[in-house]
């Protein structure tokens, strides 16, 4: 059995063969999937909502409703996981035949802490491309300084240079 060490290009390169005479001879692209798609078996959309843990199937610890204050849920849930856990190593100790319910909970917890987190992506996303985009201001605010100093010492040895091949 003998193998190439490159294979030949996948048959559909012929549809770009007469692109350099004519670029508009190349096929259009596919349009872009709109709904849901099936890949390696599993459905997805391309719906870009974060799902309720309602839809997943899990208890939602927190209050519904998009008047939510992140901060003082996560720092609850964060305290109910550390008591939770705490109750987990008591269990272990005492009664090792129910650590089962204890580390559901502790799931149901992580599980509610990591939806809430991703709540948040999207404001993370937005005040991370704000920050990148004030730098790229103050790069180039700096820049244009630069420039206009630069632009100021050769005037200024222009200046110098013209006064010394006047006063020759």
């Amino acid at each position: 059995m003998s193998t190439a060490t490159y294979p030949p290009p996948p048959p559909y390169y012929r549809l770009y063969k007469d692109y350099l005479q004519d670029p508009n001879s190349a096929p259009e692209p596919p349009p872009p999937i709109d709904g849901t798609y099936i890949l390696f078996g599993s459905n997805y959309t391309t719906d870009d909502a974060l799902p309720s843990l309602e839809d997943q199937g899990v208890r939602q610890l927190y209050p519904k409703g998009s008047n939510v204050d992140f901060k003082k849920e996560l720092r609850a849930l964060n305290r109910e996981l550390q008591l939770h856990i705490l109750e987990l190593a008591d269990v272990l100790v005492e009664r090792p035949s129910q650590y089962a319910r204890r580390v559901e909970e502790i799931s149901l917890i992580f599980k509610n802490l990591h939806h809430l987190l991703n709540s948040l992506r999207p404001h993370q996303a937005r005040a991370t491309l704000i920050h990148i985009l004030e730098l790229q201001i103050q790069r180039r605010k700096q820049a244009i300084e630069d420039i206009k100093r630069r632009r100021g010492e050769a005037q200024k040895l222009l200046k110098e240079a013209l006064g010394t091949l006047e006063g020759q």
